[in-house]
């Protein structure tokens, strides 16, 4: 696969996950809306890193802010406290032991107020790209 079709494999696959996730929003699913609105940043970063690394497949990791960083993304303190809290979702959901508590914490407010972080983030990392 070539640069522009990788980066555009992960950007539609990143469009497709923010779709679900907003269909899991409104069937009340906030956990796994918020678990797949992990994705969507995490699918966006991997395309940042094609776009940024030629020839190079992106790491395997689900951290969003070390992702960030082998971006060479500038973040300030609030944005990287804020993707951190997004990689927690993904472990939360993900794991039995966090997976209940979790689930009573998805209140509509709090993936309301989380999703809508998640989609401003989703652009403001689309802009970085070349």
């Amino acid at each position: 696969m070539i640069k522009d079709e990788h980066k555009k494999y992960w950007l539609e696959s990143a469009d497709h996950d923010l779709k679900t996730a907003q269909s899991l929003f409104k069937a009340e699913k906030y956990d796994w809306c918020l678990f797949v609105g992990h994705l969507v940043l995490e699918k966006t970063l991997k395309a940042i890193y094609i776009d940024r690394h030629d020839d190079k497949l992106p790491p395997r990791i689900h951290n969003l802010v070390r992702l960030g960083e082998y971006c060479q993304i500038q973040m300030r303190d609030e944005q990287k406290f804020f993707l951190d809290q997004v990689t927690d979702f993904n472990i939360q959901t993900r794991y039995p032991d966090y997976q209940f508590d979790f689930y009573k914490m998805c209140t509509k407010e709090y993936a309301e107020s989380n999703f809508n972080k998640i989609k401003e983030y989703y652009q403001w990392l689309k802009s970085l790209l070349r």
